[in-house]
């Protein structure tokens, strides 16, 4: 029998809650991506366990047994339990009784097995009991370990359920999935005849699901397939992804974190802010990529303008977009342009009383101009003379 005997299921909190729930007759199963993960030897972030019990008696074992209960998502079965200070999402047994692409109404359930078919993928479906022991009711651990995303059951009705389902089969894909297995054609045939759905969901939503796929170590599969079968172009219209396996090589070979925002630009498309529901620092951000690729400006002026991270963004685009070769001596000239920030030696006092007005701005322009093109060399007397 398969196990997990990682340090988060044996530590002291996770296993008092859950003899919270066996001590009062009820399973405790831990659920989702804690299991996944651990599947797969990668970090997890939350730990959420499925449970027959329902809510009123989740919150009364957890009375019983001195935990601090908290009714996080109580209508939907969810009830978060505090143990030594961390927080412990315990939901009981669900079923769908009606959705409508963006939501669904749900009733509880009896059995693990019936929870596992309202879930997206059979590699979401895996469960493990309190001694780690791996309950697998929808065979997902054989994709687990060929690292195939497939949806449970019928690949239309998972996606009919919620059409952010699409989005997540690729986000999931470019995380966890083999890319020399392709993506599953079934679930591509779904996607594709489904797509419009997309249309009906919130911008909050479309948008935290693409950063989450543009921060995968390499989403270029993902965003390929995505092209193809008519998805990014109802996302973003107008991007294309011909060029981001080029700045993902790029990025690997410069030793940099993946970027959503440098990867979004790299990807291109109208609308952006508005359909991904950007931040401003993200527009920010985006902006000024943007800007500065349609700009002439060498590596150093903007390293001496936008700082030495957002210059080696620029650099890494205009390489992606066009011969994939990174300039020579690059990071000397970033270091350069960065150091120079803050330090250009003329004011508009040392022109004035001679030049005012839109006059001592053009003047003051010409020579930081100067002074750029001399490597940042020139002194203030040799600018003024």
């Amino acid at each position: 029998m398969t196990r997990i005997n990682d340090d988060w299921l044996t530590a002291p909190a996770a296993q008092a809650v859950c003899a919270m729930l066996t001590d009062a007759g009820f399973q405790a199963l831990f659920v989702g991506g804690c299991v996944r993960n651990a599947l797969l030897g990668v970090p997890i972030s939350d730990i959420d366990i499925s449970t027959n019990a329902t809510p009123d008696q989740v919150i009364a074992a957890a009375k019983r047994a001195g935990f601090k209960s908290v009714p996080t998502g109580y209508d939907h079965g969810t009830v978060t339990v505090v143990v030594d200070h961390e927080p412990f999402e315990i939901t009981t047994f669900r079923k769908d009784v009606e959705t409508d692409g963006r939501r669904a109404v749900v009733a509880f359930a009896k059995t693990a097995e019936e929870d596992a078919h309202r879930r997206d993928f059979t590699m979401n479906a895996l469960y493990a009991r309190p001694d780690g022991a791996i309950v697998d009711p929808l065979g997902g651990l054989e994709d687990l370990r060929a690292r195939y995303l497939r949806f449970i059951d019928v690949a239309e009705d998972r996606i009919r359920e919620d059409y952010l389902r699409i989005l997540r089969f690729f986000r999931f894909h470019a995380h966890y999935g083999n890319p020399e297995g392709g993506l599953d054609a079934e679930g591509l045939a779904a996607i594709a005849a489904n797509s419009a759905g997309l249309e009906t969901l919130s911008a909050e939503r479309v948008g935290s699901e693409m950063r989450k796929l543009l921060l995968a170590p390499n989403p270029s599969q993902s965003l390929a397939s995505m092209a193809q079968c008519g998805v990014l172009a109802r996302v973003l219209p107008g991007a294309e992804a011909r060029f981001l396996p080029v700045l993902v090589h790029l990025e690997e070979q410069a030793g940099l974190a993946p970027d959503a925002m440098r990867r979004l630009v790299c990807l291109g498309g109208e609308g952006l802010k508005d359909r991904l529901r950007l931040s401003n620092g993200e527009a920010k951000q985006l902006d000024q990529l943007r800007d500065a690729l349609a700009d002439t400006a060498g590596d150093a002026e903007l390293a001496y303008r936008l700082g030495a991270d957002r210059a080696r963004d620029v650099a890494l685009l205009r390489a992606a977009m066009t011969d994939g070769q990174m300039p020579g001596e690059l990071e000397q000239r970033l270091v350069s342009g960065d150091q120079a920030r803050g330090t250009f030696p003329v004011s508009a006092q040392d022109l004035m009383p001679a030049h005012q007005g839109a006059a001592l701005g053009a003047r003051l322009k010409e020579l930081e101009a100067r002074w750029i093109a001399s490597g940042f060399a020139l002194t203030k007397e040799e600018l003024l003379a």
